[in-house]
């Protein structure tokens, strides 16, 4: 049970960062190279959506799981 709180706690924290870097609050991890795949410099786009979600299915997680 306890492990599951860490999950969700460790899956709220990385929505948090994502959502920062998805909305240029924190830098992003990704910096130009010659030679780098396009998409990777492009995945820090979709941060914007994909770290909310994460931190609402943490929060659901949270709720539903069994005490």
């Amino acid at each position: 049970m306890v492990a599951n709180y860490i999950d969700e706690f460790i899956m709220f924290c990385v929505g948090l960062w994502m959502t920062g870097v998805g909305f240029g609050l924190l830098q992003s991890p990704f910096q130009a190279r010659s030679g780098q795949q396009p998409w990777l410099l492009q995945v820090a786009r979709h941060f914007k959506w994909m770290g909310p979600l994460l931190i609402l299915i943490a929060i659901v997680l949270a709720f539903a799981a069994p005490s």
